[in-house]
C-alpha cells in the first residue's frame, strides 16, 4: 500500500523518522540532521506490512545491498549506486569468518552508509554535502557526491594518510586539513565550513545507519539462514554496530527465522576508547576521550554522537567492549593478512587481536561461530 501523493522515490514501507532517544517525530520529506528536541540521532521506521520481505523473495536478486529494498527508504531506481554491498564472507578457520568490506566501492564499508545518505540527500533536494572524516568516509562521500552531481566539502585531520586525501581530490571534493582529530574537523566545519552544505557526518543524519545495517542481512543469508554467535566489530562512530542491532529487530518483525541474536563485541584502541570505558563503568552514555592517540585512524573518534546507542546495542545482545594495544593490532593485522591473503586494514587487525584475546580468555568458545569485520582496504594506509 502506497500513501496518497507519496513521492516516486519512496519505499512505501518507510513511514517515519523518530528520535532514537526521545521519540520525537520528524518530517521525512525534508533533509534531517539530529533531533530538534534533544539533539540526538534519528531513526528510520518502517511498516513492514506495506512492503513485506520474505527470505524466499531474495532468490535471484542482484548481488548488492539493494536486494533488501523493502527495508531501505529509497527505491533502487532512484539511488546513486556504485554497486555496493554483498561483500564476501571469508572462512579463516574452524567457525571463524572475515566479512571483507574492502570489496566495496572506494574500498571500505563506508560506501554502504554513504550511498543511502547521498541518495536521500539528492531526492530531498540537498545542493551540497559536507562531513568530517578520518579517511574512508570522506572518500566514499566524495565518490557518491560525484556520482550524484552534488558538490562535497570534507574536513580531515592533518595527519590523515595521504592516500585518503588524494582520493577525495580525485573525486573533485573540496578538502580542508585540520589539526587534531575528527572531532576538531567537525568543529571546524560547523564554525568555518560553507553555510549551504548538508551535514552527512556519522549519525548526524538518519540514513547512513540504513546502509550499514545491510551487513547483518547479508550475514543471515551467507550463513544459510542464521546469524553468528558473535560479531567482532571495530568501533569508531559506531554506525555499523547500531545498524546491525537495528537490523536484528527488523528481521524479527519481518518474521525471519532467528535461532540466536549475535553477541556484539565493540573493539577500540587503548588510546581512544570512549565506548569501552562507558561499558566498563556501567554508564548509559559515553563521554569524550581526552587526548585521543592511535594510528588506527578509523578508531580515533573521541566523542561518538551515538555512543549511548552503542552501549545499548552491546548490552541488549549480551556482548562486550574491549581495547587492544597499538602493538597487538599491528601484529594481528600482518598475521591475519598472511594467514588469509585478504587485504586487512588496521581496524580489521584490531578486531582480530580482540578475537584472539577473547578466545584465550574463554569469552568466545571454540564451538561458537564468529564473524569479524575487515572494514576496508589496507592499501590506503601504506
Amino acid at each position: 500500500m502506497t500513501e496518497p501523493n507519496s513521492p516516486a522515490w519512496q519505499n512505501p514501507a518507510f513511514v517515519a523518522i523518530r528520535c532514537f532517544a526521545c521519540g520525537e517525530l520528524h518530517d521525512r520529506y525534508v533533509p534531517q540532521t539530529v533531533c530538534r528536541a534533544c539533539g540526538l540521532p534519528l531513526r528510520v521506521d518502517y511498516d513492514h506490512a506495506r512492503a513485506p520481505l520474505a527470505p524466499a523473495a531474495l532468490v535471484g536478486r542482484p548481488a548488492s545491498l539493494w536486494r533488501y529494498q523493502e527495508v531501505l527508504p529509497v527505491r533502487p531506481e532512484h539511488a546513486v549506486s556504485l554497486v555496493e554491498g554483498w561483500t564476501p564472507l571469508c572462512p579463516v578457520g574452524d567457525r571463524l569468518f572475515v566479512k571483507d568490506e574492502s570489496r566495496n566501492p572506494t574500498g571500505s564499508f563506508k560506501a554502504r552508509g554513504l550511498v543511502l545518505a547521498v541518495s536521500m540527500a539528492r531526492v530531498l533536494g540537498a545542493r551540497a554535502l559536507s562531513a568530517p572524516s578520518a579517511g574512508n568516509a570522506a572518500g566514499a562521500l566524495a565518490a557518491y557526491g560525484a556520482a550524484a552531481g552534488i558538490p562535497v566539502v570534507v574536513a580531515m585531520p592533518d595527519d590523515t594518510p595521504r592516500a585518503f586525501i588524494d582520493e577525495c581530490l580525485h573525486y573533485g571534493a573540496e578538502v580542508h586539513l585540520i589539526a587534531g582529530t575528527i572531532a576538531d574537523a567537525g568543529r571546524w566545519l560547523r564554525e568555518h565550513g560553507p553555510r549551504d552544505t548538508f551535514d552527512v557526518s556519522t549519525l548526524k543524519e538518519p540514513y547512513r545507519i540504513e546502509g550499514k545495517k545491510t551487513m547483518a542481512y547479508e550475514l543471515w543469508e551467507q550463513l544459510a539462514g542464521q546469524l553468528p554467535d558473535v560479531i567482532v566489530y571495530p568501533t569508531g562512530g559506531g554506525t555499523g554496530l547500531v545498524g546491525m542491532w537495528k537490523a536484528f529487530a527488523e528481521m524479527r518483525a519481518l518474521g525471519w527465522p532467528m535461532p540466536r541474536t549475535p553477541r556484539l563485541v565493540s573493539v577500540q584502541m587503548e588510546g581512544c576508547a570512549p565506548v569501552v570505558r562507558g561499558f566498563t563503568e556501567g554508564a548509559e552514555v559515553t563521554v569524550a576521550w581526552p587526548e585521543p592517540r592511535t594510528r588506527v585512524w578509523g578508531l580515533r573518534v573521541p566523542s561518538p554522537l551515538g555512543g549511548f546507542l552503542c552501549l545499548r546495542a552491546i548490552r541488549e545482545t549480551s556482548g562486550t567492549a574491549v581495547t587492544v594495544t597499538e602493538a597487538d593490532a599491528g601484529a594481528a593485522t600482518s598475521r591475519l593478512a598472511a594467514r588469509t591473503g585478504l587485504d586487512i586494514c588496521p581496524e580489521g587487525g584490531a578486531a582480530f587481536a580482540a578475537y584472539e584475546a577473547l578466545r584465550a580468555q574463554g569469552a568466545i568458545k571454540a564451538s561458537e561461530t564468529v564473524v569479524l569485520f575487515n572494514t576496508g582496504t589496507g592499501l590506503k594506509y601504506r
